[in-house]
């Protein structure tokens, strides 16, 4: 399984988020910016179920003590529902209570890793009863990144200090802090609207705030709270730009990218300035498959808010379409522009993935340590390195590296990588451990429905290479029926591959490499397709290609690769 540059993610959710002018949506009231502080200890939220076919998990207010008039209540986050009111409106959410601190903090953190422990041995029926115990420490694991994001009341309580809220001049939505500070504005943001529940605009920086740390801490149990508060923010002020905004990224981190170009759209209707919603719009038309509308949304983009974000969305999308050049040098010159140690580390882990991707490992290496070197723990960066230590045959530090990687954040590529770190060592109880790791790949597929992300990409190209091919086949027809993108076309015709369909196969494989994106992992599937279905000198050619490209794009795959040439010589 190779990495995908901008699926899972999108090219803005690996760096902090930007200040954003606001023109035309001025709060009246101040909003809630942070005071640096070290990681505060978190609780974990109220009971998550993870078991597979979950429809819903609670979500949790934006803080414990909230007025009950402005308090939504508990809000299911099911997938496929993150339109759960419209924007326009901002109303009549299915009514109020008040959220009491005991609610949010009810549930411990053992319990939390129990709950997470039995879903991964529910899933883990069918292997044998022994591995159980390690099973449930990895799974333990698992629990420390999706229950970590709760609200934090009881560190509050018992802290005996809170973080300064500083005021922010009017017109300007509050910039979210680098990572290591992330949770210590959550408090402050918490604070704040404790004191000041009518704050618009505090209550869509707290949205934001709770995005980004699902995502740096692989948490999705914060997205229903983020929705909470973007809708919060909505009632009190509904034409908000800067909520409608966030609605759009919360959507498209749920992968609900139809509804991220809804909320960007209405977001530029008010705002046709908003950084955030021009990033945001770009973003779902590449997910949507819709690339040459993505060019000139990028093209607009640029025009009209230039910088760090606009920057890397057109080098991506120069990338898709095989421009390499261009997308280097548009993310060298974005580098030269940043200036925060986010955006730092967010551009040059993104030189280093577009280096890997073209078989360039030093220089790969060079723009990971710059990005480690601004934040030790970015973990596209930690990630990288450690799949470009493995392509350079140095496996025992990759397998060292990703180790750490999915000790602290446990999600699919990363734990699918380290399985197949592990099956190509070969060693005693490595083939254990990499079964281990996939299935924690459906318990965190599982969590992730739960709390209203679609993952069937995640699972069509997990289950396609290590897990069941029925549902690796369900699963890509379920996302090619959504969007029809390069990496939609590659994992449906996988999924088709290995059910043993390959006639129904070839044209999804072609129509993957059919836009120029260069992908070694895309030209090894089409090779073996297109030696499946008899065209054997197209095979090796595209078989050549992926090694040529990059040599150690997959650990089990570019080993394929050379046994499939070697035996058509």
């Amino acid at each position: 399984m190779s990495p995908r540059t901008n699926d899972n993610a999108t090219p803005d959710a690996e760096r902090a988020t930007p200040a954003e002018s606001t023109a035309g949506a001025t709060p009246t009231e101040a909003t809630a910016a942070s005071a640096p502080a070290e990681n505060t200890p978190e609780a974990t939220p109220a009971e998550a179920t993870a078991e597979a076919g979950t429809a819903g998990a609670p979500a949790e207010a934006g803080f414990a003590e909230s007025t009950p008039e402005d308090t939504p209540a508990e809000a299911p986050a099911e997938a496929g529902t993150a339109e759960a009111g419209t924007a326009e409106a901002g109303t009549s959410e299915a009514g109020t209570s008040e959220v009491t601190a005991e609610a949010v903090s009810g549930s411990d953190g053992a319990d939390g890793a129990d709950q997470r422990v039995t879903a991964v041995r529910r899933l883990s029926q069918s292997q044998r009863r022994w591995r159980a115990a390690q099973l449930g420490f990895c799974a333990a694991a698992l629990a420390v990144a999706m229950t970590a994001g709760a609200v934090v009341l009881g560190a509050l309580r018992d802290s005996g200090t809170t973080p300064a809220v500083a005021a922010v001049s009017n017109g300007v939505t509050p910039n979210l802090p680098a990572r290591g500070h992330l949770d210590a504005s959550l408090l402050s943001l918490q604070a704040h609207l404790r004191s000041q529940p009518k704050d618009f605009g505090g209550w869509a920086t707290l949205g934001l705030a709770y995005v980004e740390q699902a995502r740096t801490k692989g948490d999705p149990s914060r997205y229903p709270q983020a929705q909470e508060a973007l809708n919060r923010s909505l009632r009190l002020r509904p034409d908000y730009d800067p909520a409608l905004a966030g609605r759009a990224a919360l959507a498209a981190a749920r992968h609900d990218f139809a509804g991220a170009l809804k909320y960007a759209d209405l977001a530029l209707r008010q705002n046709p300035y908003s950084e955030r919603a021009l990033s945001s719009r770009v973003d779902a038309l590449v997910e949507l498959g819709r690339y040459d509308e993505a060019s000139e949304a990028a093209d607009l983009a640029d025009s009209r808010r230039p910088g760090v974000p606009v920057f890397t969305r057109f080098a991506y999308v120069h990338e898709l379409r095989g421009d390499v050049k261009t997308a280097r040098r548009v993310l060298e010159q974005a580098l030269t522009t940043a200036t925060s140690r986010g955006d730092i580390a967010y551009v040059t882990s993104a030189l280093g993935q577009l280096a890997w991707n073209q078989g360039d490992y030093h220089s790969a290496l060079t723009y990971y340590a710059r990005a480690l070197a601004a934040d030790d723990s970015y973990l596209p960066a930690l990630e990288g390195r450690a799949r470009t230590q493995a392509a350079l045959g140095d496996r025992a530090a990759a397998i060292k590296g990703m180790e750490q990687v999915v000790q602290r954040f446990p999600l699919p590529q990363p734990l699918v990588e380290l399985g197949e770190l592990y099956e190509a060592r070969g060693a005693a109880g490595d083939a254990r451990k990499a079964r281990d790791q996939y299935t924690l790949v459906d318990a965190w597929i599982s969590l992730a429905h739960a709390y209203g992300v679609n993952a069937d990409l995640d699972t069509a190209l997990a289950a396609a290479d290590h897990g069941d091919h029925k549902a690796a086949l369900t699963a890509a027809r379920a996302e090619w029926a959504r969007r029809h993108t390069v990496h939609t076309a590659d994992a449906l015709g996988w999924a088709l591959h290995v059910s043993g369909r390959d006639a129904e196969a070839l044209p999804y494989a072609r129509r993957a490499t059919a836009t120029g994106y260069r992908n070694a992992s895309f030209l090894y599937h089409l090779g073996v397709i297109e030696k499946a279905t008899g065209h054997s000198d197209k095979a090796r050619t595209a078989l050549k290609a992926a090694l040529d490209l990059n040599p150690g794009f997959s650990p089990l795959g570019a080993r394929a690769v050379r046994k499939a040439l070697e035996a058509a010589k």
